[in-house]
């Protein structure tokens, strides 16, 4: 026990930095950069596609389905992202007060960071769409699959800001306060150089990973259809992202509404918030689907297997229809199958077969030989 107490009192009351943040490939014209930010945001799509992946086969929907989904979702959702960072955050590309001095070619390199989840969303639901209608399957059913998988792929996604060294808290004496390098471009001008930041992306990763174990317990529990555990994955990360916002001193668009002047992404959250608790009530008011049913309306296995009994109905793919329009083995061109009541009625002057019930006993004067029914 005097060990662990020693190790605890000699580790630093703080949280270091990284001072990796990628690696080069060598290539035949240069290199290539691989940034850590990136490689963050990956992982985070993988494991969360592998969450959605689960629970999509559960909802018995067809197989490959949802990476027929994910192809148009995911670059949605990063262009997304990258369109709602630079409309929050103009400064860097469009120069204060869109003088004009900033860079325009830092917009697609998404590498050094700045994607936001609300454009990420909106994108993405519509590449969702898109996907959904390709795979005949119901957008709400697929984003209720998904949910949980999306608070999971940004949990993991906020470790890129770690490697960035961005997105940091006010200061902080805390224990786990965050270290910046004081030459990082990120460290706030006029502040001592041992100062400690609030670290806002381990504070949203924890919450974010809280919530992924609550909508599953929840979805467990109510079975939410109709998009309602969306929904409530929209109120319950909005919920935590207006308190973590609130700490950050990164640069960020300023507005003021009822007096009181904060940053966009405060009051963006606000607004999501207040937008998808009214949905959910909505929605639960409405009961639950009958039937319940991942697929849109004429897809899915019933409507395969209808399609073809209504085919059959039609006698042109049905037994009797087979023998009757088409030529085989075991059919005369020159036969006729008669209708079944005029069959059952044995020719005049013959005596029907009693082994052969529907069958006529004799041939019709004048008919065709007719060749045997079986070979």
């Amino acid at each position: 026990m005097q060990t662990v107490l020693h190790v605890a009192a000699m580790a630093p009351l703080s949280i270091p930095s990284p001072d990796w943040s990628g690696f080069d490939i060598p290539l035949p014209w240069g290199t290539l950069r691989i940034h850590a930010y990136a490689l963050c945001i990956l992982a985070g799509i993988v494991i969360g596609l592998w969450l959605t992946s689960a629970r999509w086969k559960g909802r018995g929907t067809p197989e490959g389905s949802l990476w027929d989904i994910a192809i148009w979702a995911v670059p949605f959702g990063i262009i997304g992202g990258r369109l709602y960072h630079v409309f929050s955050s103009p400064d860097a590309y469009f120069g204060p007060g869109f003088d004009g001095t900033g860079d325009l070619s830092l917009i697609p390199q998404i590498q050094r960071g700045g994607l936001g989840i609300w454009g990420a969303v909106v994108l993405g639901v519509f590449g969702a769409w898109i996907g959904c209608r390709r795979a005949g399957v119901k957008l709400t059913a697929f984003l209720d699959a998904a949910a949980p998988g999306l608070l999971l792929a940004q949990a993991i996604g906020r470790w890129g800001n770690w490697f960035n060294q961005e997105l940091f808290g006010a200061p902080t004496t805390l224990p786990w306060g965050l270290q910046i390098d004081p030459a990082n471009a990120n460290f706030p001008s006029g502040m001592p150089t041992d100062t400690l930041f609030h670290p806002t992306f381990l504070y949203e990763s924890l919450w974010n990973l809280v919530g992924v174990a609550l909508l599953l317990v929840l979805d467990r529990r109510f079975h939410f259809r109709r998009g309602r555990l969306f929904w409530l994955y929209a109120m319950y990360y909005t919920l935590g992202r207006v308190w973590i916002e609130a700490l950050r001193i990164d640069d960020a668009e300023q507005v003021t509404l009822f007096g009181i002047t904060t940053r966009l992404n405060v009051w963006t959250s606000i607004l999501v918030f207040v937008v998808a608790l009214a949905v959910f009530i909505v929605m639960g008011l409405k009961g639950r689907p009958e039937p319940d049913t991942a697929y849109l309306p004429g897809h899915g296995p019933d409507a395969a297997v209808g399609s073809v009994t209504g085919h059959d109905a039609g006698g042109s793919v049905s037994g009797e229809g087979v023998h009757g329009n088409l030529r085989d083995e075991k059919s005369d061109p020159g036969h006729i199958v008669e209708p079944r009541e005029a069959a059952e009625k044995p020719a005049a002057g013959t005596t029907p077969d009693a082994g052969t019930a529907g069958v006529t006993g004799g041939k019709t004067p004048g008919s065709a030989p007719e060749a045997d029914d079986t070979k």
